[in-house]
């Protein structure tokens, strides 16, 4: 195949220049309740509950709030009740 020129493609000359790459250190997230050796999520706690709510009402997935996979089952069950009981909205207007 024949080479096409222009702009795109792989490899060649332009763009960055070549020499040290940057390398970006993620922070590993912890999962808060771990950390503090929370058993349980109180769903009645209203203030703890929001934290892990965004602004249109949706539950906080994991890979965002960082929390492991079995507390991330309890606030998602805690966030349901206190939305039952109408502690939380379960929309915005």
């Amino acid at each position: 195949m024949a080479r096409m020129g222009g702009k795109g493609g792989r490899g060649g000359r332009g763009g960055k220049p070549q020499g040290k790459k940057r390398v970006f250190f993620r922070r590993r997230k912890v999962c808060k309740f771990c950390a503090e050796k929370l058993e349980y999520i109180d769903y009645k706690d209203a203030k703890q509950v929001q934290q892990f709510i965004l602004e249109r009402a949706k539950i906080l997935p994991r890979r965002i709030s960082g929390t492991c996979a079995r507390h991330q089952r309890l606030v998602q069950q805690a966030v349901k009740r206190a939305r039952q009981i109408a502690l939380i909205p379960f929309t915005t207007d």
